[in-house]
């Protein structure tokens, strides 16, 4: 196996040693890494042996002395150093299977790798790990690892991912439970399917792995309008939502008597769609599942009351459009309120954005597309620069769900595009800059 090395870090030992871009790494102290766990592990030593391959073939070994834990300074072509491992099941409630056709090719990729667990918090349903695949987290103690349980029935988790094998997700849990990994996990709740009850015995089972599961989190499926020939799910009431946050609310209060830590939490959907006001900040356990949407709208709404607490207001004029999804313009609109009572003269336009691409079941902004936003808001800005949540585009690039991009935007629009980060720092600084 060889891993073609794409750049190299500046004044980092690669580049005082001559090793560049188009080199191929072929060893570490003698051994090929396997991916980029393997790489990590070997480099952490004093002294190590590499091996490089020039791009005119000719092989050199480098002996390095360095600090214990120093990195080289060396990135590859494929970020894990091996190939991406895909999903095998076909979950009935799987948001690719929903996507229409014509999309760019990555996005219909369905990946259930441990490794981009512990790298970028994706979630694994563990049925496409091996026992190496397990053995090799309790290894190299890869912590935290995120686990999408949906159910704990084992006859039901097998209906709903569609994988016979997926009833035997508590041995595996158990064995790394027992190797003291740190895990989060998540359930992606199905109306009629793994809710009331089933959601009731899921969450009962799931405290048995406390401490080293430290968070459970339950989101709403997700529904598009592309589910010809798919599992008939539907959407989620209002009363649906309070009944749901009734059942956790119950759960919290009793493991917070006895743990002291709520575990289980509702996603902020559940919230917006009940009309009920957001937990305190407390009640998050320190935000443990933020990326998958559980306090991101209490943290936001503390951090923007803090960073006004420490700005004196004045007389600037600022006149622009937010655009936003439907579910978080209520939101918006009570910031955007805050910052007014200290800038009076600050005009800000919240435009919910209608998702006739993928449906009107689908009301978060970071599956709003560049076509919805054009035919949305032509003729309808108010002000001389739009802004827009980053959760929009492609992670790293200024690019929509259905390739538009920001420049697009800007062309067509005819206004100035500010991309606004997550936090309310970012959001007050965006609307008074």
């Amino acid at each position: 196996m060889e891993h073609k090395i794409s750049a190299v870090t500046p004044r980092s030992i690669a580049e005082e040693l001559g090793i560049a871009p188009e080199d191929v790494l072929l060893s570490v102290n003698g051994q090929t890494p396997e991916d980029v766990f393997d790489y990590r592990y070997l480099i952490n030593d004093e002294k190590i042996f590499v091996l490089i391959r020039k791009p005119d073939g000719e092989e050199w070994e480098y002996e390095i002395e360095k600090e214990y834990e120093e990195d080289l300074g060396l990135e590859f072509e494929n970020g894990l150093m091996d190939n991406y491992k895909s999903c095998q099941n076909r979950c009935i409630f799987c948001f690719i299977d929903q996507l229409p056709k014509g999309m760019r090719k990555t996005l219909y990729f369905k990946d259930d790798d441990s490794r981009l667990s512990f790298l970028q918090g994706n979630y694994l349903t563990l049925t496409n790990m091996s026992e190496k695949d397990l053995e090799r987290i309790i290894y190299y103690k890869l912590s935290p690892i995120n686990i999408s349980f949906q159910a704990t029935n084992p006859e039901l988790r097998c209906q709903m991912l569609n994988n016979r094998f997926a009833g035997e997700i508590h041995k595996k849990v158990q064995k790394l439970k027992e190797a003291g990994i740190v895990m989060n996990g998540q359930i992606v709740l199905c109306k009629g399917v793994n809710d009331g009850d089933e959601l009731e015995r899921s969450v009962k089972d799931l405290t048995e792995y406390m401490p080293e599961l430290q968070s459970v989190s339950v989101v709403p499926v997700g529904l598009t309008r592309y589910r010809e020939g798919l599992y008939p799910l539907t959407p989620f009431s209002r009363e649906d939502a309070v009944l749901v946050l009734e059942k956790i609310h119950r759960w919290q209060e009793k493991l917070f008597k006895k743990y002291g830590k709520h575990f289980i939490h509702a996603g902020d959907e559940w919230y917006l769609l009940a009309g009920w006001p957001m937990p305190e900040e407390d009640t998050y356990d320190g935000y443990l599942q933020l990326e998958n949407g559980v306090g991101m709208v209490r943290l936001l709404y503390n951090e923007v009351k803090e960073r006004l607490e420490t700005l004196e207001g004045d007389k600037r004029t600022r006149r622009l459009t937010i655009a936003t999804g439907e579910l978080a313009a209520p939101l918006l609109q009570e910031l955007v309120q805050m910052i007014q009572k200290k800038y009076k003269n600050t005009e800000v336009q919240v435009t919910a954005i209608h998702n006739d691409f993928f449906g009107e079941q689908i009301t978060v902004a970071g599956l709003l597309t560049g076509q919805d936003l054009i035919a949305q808001l032509k003729d309808k800005i108010a002000g001389d620069r739009l802004l827009l949540s980053e959760h929009m585009l492609k992670s790293g690039e200024r690019v929509f769900l259905d390739d538009v991009t920001v420049e697009d935007l800007e062309k067509t629009l005819q206004i100035k595009v500010s991309i606004v980060e997550s936090s309310g720092n970012d959001f007050v600084d965006a609307i008074l800059q």
